[in-house]
């Protein structure tokens, strides 16, 4: 490997693995590659706009001359693939987007990168793909059973890559990762939103009666987790990348408040959406079998984020406005007018 392509690189998971990257490879020339949409943030990737070995490229991986320019421009060996719409509520509202990315894109990084004769394909996968897991822990190879419009999308990127490989030849590899969370996440995922909106005393709306369960990973784990099976996953796996920090989202948004110093009366039950998944639980002894190991312990992470978050309102602040009021509008003003 030498010159890296990865897309979707100025948001949040990507922005965290680019950091990473940069410094610790610098023999790696690390190319970003991003459409820039709401999600995607230069400000996510401001330590290390100075580095020697870093680029950016704004494009689309849905658009095959923009891939195809990148590819050549910089003589790309390797893509690692990031970008996506990932907000179920939004794939809920706008299901669209979610398959021209999720979906159409990936073959498109696929076939161009096939073309252009690249080395390894990494694609950047989701929990979400194995649906409801009433008990019990998901294993890579279980089915795929997505409830959602963004979880679909997700596993039609995922079976795009397998069928490259299979008919192809390509090297891939596929990491399917937990609920993520850390600094630089955009403020409509549940950690950064209800943080942001306890610091201004604002309601919180939790769905239905918060029980629903999640695995939480700390992003930089996440980020080095990426990186490990980028250097030593086999060719045609996937690999579970998990937190092992199962929790009720009323436990999290308890522990937020109280972190903050807020009264739990902020927290407003509202009517659940559509489809939620109850529990998400991954076994990762496949990659812990492989080498890898999280450094973050999940206390010890969630505190850090929230006092991110604290310190860096210049950040977020300037996020919540225009499109994300919108948006905010759009999906909560009706369920807290009817919230418990």
């Amino acid at each position: 490997m030498k010159n890296l392509l990865v897309t979707g690189g100025a948001g949040f998971i990507g922005s965290a693995f680019v950091r990473h990257m940069v410094s610790a490879y610098p023999q790696y020339r690390i190319v970003v590659f991003d459409k820039l949409t709401y999600a995607g943030n230069m400000d996510n990737l401001l330590p290390i706009k100075e580095a020697d070995n870093y680029v950016f490229v704004q494009g689309d991986i849905a658009s095959r001359d923009d891939v195809r320019g990148a590819l050549q421009a910089y003589d790309i060996d390797t893509i690692i693939n990031f970008a996506a719409e990932s907000h179920v509520d939004r794939s809920i509202l706008d299901p669209d987007a979610f398959m021209r990315t999720n979906s159409h894109g990936v073959f498109v990084l696929l076939d161009e990168g096939r073309q252009h004769g690249i080395g390894r394909f990494l694609q950047v996968s989701t929990d979400e793909v194995y649906g409801d897991v009433e008990e019990g822990f998901s294993k890579e190879d279980d089915r795929f059973l997505p409830n959602s419009p963004y979880s679909a999308s997700k596993a039609g990127g995922e079976l795009m890559v397998r069928a490259f490989h299979i008919t192809h030849g390509m090297d891939t590899v596929i990491t399917r990762g937990s609920n993520t969370f850390g600094p630089y996440q955009y403020p409509e995922k549940l950690l950064p939103f209800f943080t942001t909106e306890a610091m201004d005393d604002r309601p919180l709306p939790v769905y239905g009666d918060g029980m629903q369960v999640r695995d939480w990973l700390y992003v930089d784990d996440h980020a080095k987790a990426v990186d490990f099976v980028l250097h030593h996953g086999q060719s045609g796996e996937a690999y579970n990348v998990g937190g092992e920090n199962l929790l009720h989202n009323i436990d999290i948004t308890r522990r937020i408040l109280a972190l903050l110093g807020k009264p739990e009366t902020l927290i407003k039950h509202v009517p659940d959406r559509e489809g939620h998944d109850r529990r998400y639980a991954m076994d990762c002894s496949k990659l812990k079998a492989l080498g890898w190991k999280r450094k973050w312990e999940f206390e010890q992470a969630l505190a850090h984020t929230v006092q991110w978050y604290k310190k860096n309102d210049w950040w977020w602040r300037k996020i919540k406005t225009g499109e994300y009021l919108e948006y905010y509008k759009r999906q909560y003003a009706a369920r807290l007018a009817a919230a418990d």
